[in-house]
């Protein structure tokens, strides 16, 4: 590991967004948080949708288990090829390329960073691929403090239908001053 606690492979995925010009990578405060959950389990299956260039998954390697596999997707191909070079000598870790619905058939997941394709567009799905006792996270949100969750003055209603599926435990967590991540857990 690199000073502040940064793991090597973050470091070189980080090298590798700013070669491909990537700027959506994880954040480091997210990172730790991702690989937090990661660790919690420890023989887990881990997902991530929106490999980028590894950034988010070399922050969930960290924290794999022995007995954990990792699988992720990115749909742009060039950022994929990249990615997979980062793992290419773990083989508990598979880079996928195409549509985030590729992940359905790796399902269920222990802890899923859905952080691509899913988040948005098929809120419902991303729960039901959550394993009973699964974590989910998702980042880049806006923090709010009223309730219901606003975002440029209407109701966040992205935000809210996590927060309050019935199926989860879920609460938001401050990542930086100006940006925060939801954190929710399957209810068992």
């Amino acid at each position: 590991m690199t000073e502040r606690g940064v793991p090597d492979r973050v470091v070189v995925a980080e090298r590798l967004a700013a070669e491909a010009g990537f700027e959506k990578s994880c954040i480091p405060e997210v990172g730790r948080l991702l690989r937090l959950a990661a660790a919690s389990k420890p023989g887990g299956v881990v997902a991530e949708s929106g490999t980028g260039s590894g950034v988010g998954t070399a922050w969930l390697h960290s924290g794999l288990g022995a007995g954990a596999r990792l699988v992720t997707v990115e749909r742009d191909e060039e950022l994929a090829r990249r990615a997979a070079g980062v793992f290419a000598d773990d083989d508990r870790v598979r880079v996928l390329t195409g549509d985030w619905r590729l992940l359905e058939q790796h399902a269920p997941f222990d802890v899923f960073f859905c952080d691509g394709g899913g988040k948005r567009d098929a809120p419902g799905r991303v729960v039901e691929l959550l394993a009973p006792g699964g974590l989910l996270v998702l980042d880049d949100f806006t923090p709010s403090a009223d309730w219901p969750p606003r975002f440029e003055g209407e109701v966040d209603e992205l935000r809210l239908f996590y927060l309050t599926h019935p199926s989860l435990d879920a609460t938001e967590v401050l990542t930086t001053p100006s940006s925060s991540a939801v954190v929710a857990a399957r209810r068992v």
